[in-house]
């Protein structure tokens, strides 16, 4: 049990959310490329932010010996993963009730943000899917529904590490 309890130190859940982030981005792209499936501008966002948590992870793992660091660096990382929260339950929405329709009716600061990262790193952020086109689901749930319950578990996460006292 000495893992398990480790696990729920703070340091162990900036660890945890950190590599699940960063499994989760190789699991994608790995799923893109497998199954030809094509990315959407909202599964790109949902793909930077889990990088954004990556990198945030390693950080506040290196500053998590002080409380008021530890504190910052979770609420940090709970604000990113509350974003993709949002972006994930949005996608999920089109998908389930928009169907055939684009992300947006107009194209957005953060639409032409993907589009100029999808050139600039093609395997990585290239756009070429429908947002409210599911393409592939795994025991029932869509790519952006289990990003949801991702993203949903990391924000619990950050928010345990936030409360803890040690």
């Amino acid at each position: 049990m000495p893992l398990l309890r480790l696990l729920f130190t703070p340091r162990g859940l900036f660890a945890a959310t950190g590599l699940a982030a960063l499994g989760l981005v190789v699991g994608g792209v790995f799923l893109a490329q497998t199954m030809n499936l094509a990315a959407c501008p909202l599964c790109v966002l949902q793909r930077m932010l889990y990088l954004l948590l990556a990198i945030e992870a390693i950080a506040a793992w290196l500053l998590a010996g002080a409380t008021t660091s530890r504190r910052a660096a979770a609420v940090v990382m709970a604000a990113t993963t509350l974003t993709g929260v949002w972006i994930a339950a949005y996608q999920t929405w089109l998908q389930r009730f928009a169907k055939g329709v684009s992300c947006t009716a107009d194209q957005p600061w953060w639409e032409a943000f993907v589009n100029w990262a999808g050139s600039q790193w093609p395997l990585m952020f290239e756009a070429s899917g429908l947002c409210s086109e599911a393409g592939w689901k795994f025991l029932g749930l869509s790519i952006a529904e289990w990003s949801l319950i991702a993203f949903t578990s990391m924000t619990i996460a950050m928010l345990i590490a936030l409360l803890r006292r040690n």
